[in-house]
């Protein structure tokens, strides 16, 4: 009887320990993983502090290499050395156009007294005389020379019956005609030129009214 009431007595104290072990185990979790979250919770601080020590090392202005500096020095020398000789270039095509189109101009108005004498020289022949050799010969010359003026960039002043212009006429004479309107040129003594837009000689006219 005493024997049983001992093993009774052993199994309920047996169950009582296993009741106690099984409430201290979720105890135990709980305080190891409120001891792992503050672990974390420490070391996050420390994380945040290395990142932010990190990107402020890594803002941190880098020292230029000597060599670095030089080639930058070397490629703007080479840069401005570039940007003054293309000016160099476009001044010197500028005075070579206009030296050309200055000594154009002297020629032409040398060879215009020439275009003068075969016009009147060819004016004055008669009719009938026009198929004589040397007149037709003359005429070809005189032909092929207006065609090379042109090709150069002259042309003839228009005149007679014209407006009269100051910035292309010289009025050497003045009449008074009903038939033609007022400040018309009459009549042309001496033809003008252009070479390229610009007037190398100025007509010499008769205007009217």
């Amino acid at each position: 009887m005493k024997q049983e009431e001992a093993i009774q007595e052993e199994e309920l104290q047996r169950e009582a320990a296993e009741a106690e072990a099984a409430q201290e185990e979720p105890e135990a979790e709980a305080a190891q993983e409120t001891e792992e979250e503050a672990a974390e919770d420490a070391k996050e601080p420390k994380e945040q502090k290395e990142k932010s020590e990190k990107s402020f090392l890594g803002k941190k202005k880098k020292k230029k290499d000597p060599r670095d500096e030089k080639i930058e020095e070397l490629e703007d020398r080479v840069k401005r050395q570039m940007a003054e000789f293309d000016n160099f270039r476009k001044r010197t095509e500028k005075e070579k156009s206009h030296m050309y189109e200055v000594g154009a101009r002297d020629v032409i108005e040398k060879i215009l007294p020439v275009v003068d004498n075969f016009e009147r020289g060819l004016a004055a022949v008669p009719e009938e005389e026009r198929t004589n050799p040397i007149i037709e010969g003359m005429d070809k010359i005189y032909k092929q020379l207006m065609t090379v003026l042109t090709d150069l960039g002259v042309a003839p002043i228009e005149a007679a019956g014209q407006e009269f212009d100051p910035n292309l006429h010289n009025a050497v004479m003045h009449i008074e005609d009903e038939e033609l309107g007022e400040n018309i040129v009459a009549e042309e003594f001496q033809k003008g030129y252009t070479y390229k837009e610009t007037v190398i000689r100025h007509s010499m006219v008769k205007v009217a009214n």
